[in-house]
């Protein structure tokens, strides 16, 4: 039984990984796009390369398609889009304005997304409501809200705002740091609650809507102050949380 099982693990399923393959595609297209100038182009694909990466683990969860191969597969391919692309993304955006401060920022991005994933690609998985640390996918989401965001608002060409580089920073400690984040993996109300969970979705969606830019950039904004905020109250309580080492 236990070597069927090994065997299983180290077999490549098809389904999972073509949404892998996805979020690669999308991630590498928002590369190029970045380093032509094209940044709107570049932040969808990376908020798409998002939508990729949370179906092709809901696809292998429910097929019972998990393995090692695809696990290693969705990392390498997360860092691709959740770490180089918005990175360039940002970089060529706004941060090549501050000279070696603007790269390093952007290095320092990509480091702590790699240190990320190599961390927990050695920890056992726990299945958990909360991430140790912001997830690369929640910091990708905001580096590309930003764009979005600020495109919408009408900053000038080329972008050179402080608020920006400091937060490339704060963004990279978020992702190795001890904050908890919400994982909406084990989300009791929709399962208990199915009509009014759609019709919270359906209110989402409309606000959403209403103006994109504006309503990704604050979702995800409130998302990242989640961790710290959590973390602090937590503390002051003098509770522990209970995160998840699965990675993202």
């Amino acid at each position: 039984m236990g070597k069927k099982k090994r065997k299983n693990k180290n077999r490549i399923y098809l389904l999972p990984n073509l949404f892998t393959t996805g979020n690669l595609f999308c991630g590498f297209y928002g590369l190029v796009s970045a380093i032509q100038g094209d940044f709107f182009k570049a932040a969808v694909a990376i908020l798409v390369a998002m939508i990729f990466d949370i179906l092709d683990g809901r696809v292998a969860r429910y097929t019972g398609s998990t393995s090692r191969f695809g696990i290693e597969y969705d990392s390498l391919c997360d860092l691709v889009s959740f770490g180089v692309a918005p990175a360039i993304l940002v970089y060529t955006f706004a941060l090549q304005t501050y000279g070696r401060y603007g790269w390093l920022a952007a290095f320092l991005y990509v480091a702590c997304a790699a240190l990320r994933l190599a961390k927990f690609n050695v920890q056992a998985v726990k299945e958990s409501s909360y991430f140790t640390g912001l997830p690369s996918p929640g910091a990708a989401g905001l580096m590309a809200s930003t764009v979005l965001f600020s495109l919408w608002f009408g900053l000038e060409q080329p972008v050179k705002h402080i608020a920006i580089l400091i937060m490339v920073y704060i963004i990279s400690y978020l992702m190795v740091s001890n904050a908890p984040y919400f994982s909406f993996k084990k989300f009791s109300f929709a399962e208990k609650h199915p009509f009014y969970a759609l019709v919270f979705f359906v209110l989402i969606l409309t606000v959403m809507a209403a103006e994109p830019p504006l309503t990704l950039f604050i979702g995800f904004l409130l998302y990242t102050l989640s961790g710290p905020l959590l973390l602090a109250l937590r503390a002051r309580r003098g509770e522990s949380v209970q995160v998840s080492s699965e990675i993202q």
